[in-house]
């Protein structure tokens, strides 16, 4: 089991009032706009369980609506995210929900638009979070890494034209499918930055549907 460090006590430095209700959701939220790399129509935040409970007084909405409008954990803005211009960019809402199979801290952000999608994740303490489940994929997506995240066709030997265009160091690869021949997903963690070209040379292979590049967050 890892061992907390001092820093995990401490970090993050952020717009308070708690690291797990509030600086958490500005990353989930941060992780989701990265994710979708686009202007919605409109975004509900589904919160779960304790995030529901207690989330309003500890700036959980006020995180994730920052959050998915790009600010920082230490951005002052986020204290009064709802009354400023940027908020008005597209509709949002939010829902309180107690569901015992979730996470105490869980949310779902489902975002309308073209395209549409539902990314869920958890805030796991001190700041940290993971983005587990993007529509009906399992993912492992917890922001400390720069990720690649692609949906494609089950083919044989797409993980290894994938993996083969990468030139710097692979941190994890974590793939799920609906079924054998069926869509699939996978998020590759690197250790380096991916140039724009070997971004698009990825794309441009077939039986791919989307690539992400998802920047690692900061601390």
């Amino acid at each position: 089991m890892r061992q907390s460090s001092i820093m995990d006590i401490i970090s993050p430095i952020m717009v308070g009032p708690s690291s797990s209700h509030t600086a958490g959701a500005v990353r989930l939220g941060l992780l989701a706009k990265n994710m979708y790399n686009g202007i919605p129509n409109s975004v509900t935040f589904r919160l779960y369980n304790s995030y529901a409970k207690t989330g309003k007084g500890h700036g959980t909405d006020k995180g994730l609506l920052a959050g998915f409008l790009g600010l920082s954990v230490d951005d002052v803005r986020i204290r009064n995210i709802f009354d400023l211009d940027i908020s008005k960019e597209f509709e949002y809402r939010f829902e309180f929900v107690e569901d015992f199979n979730r996470h105490p801290n869980a949310v779902d952000i489902i975002i309308k638009g073209v395209p549409g999608i539902t990314i869920s994740g958890d805030s796991i303490g001190a700041g940290e979070v993971v983005i587990n489940k993007i529509d009906d994929f399992t993912v492992n997506i917890n922001g400390k890494y720069n990720t690649l995240l692609i949906v494609y066709k089950d083919i044989p030997g797409m993980i290894s034209n994938v993996t083969s265009k990468i030139s710097v160091n692979i941190a994890s690869l974590y793939c799920d499918r609906y079924a054998k021949g069926e869509d699939a997903s996978m998020c590759i963690a690197l250790d380096g930055e991916l140039e724009e070209d070997v971004i698009n040379s990825i794309k441009d292979l077939p039986s791919i549907y989307i690539v992400r590049y998802i920047k690692k967050l900061g601390s």
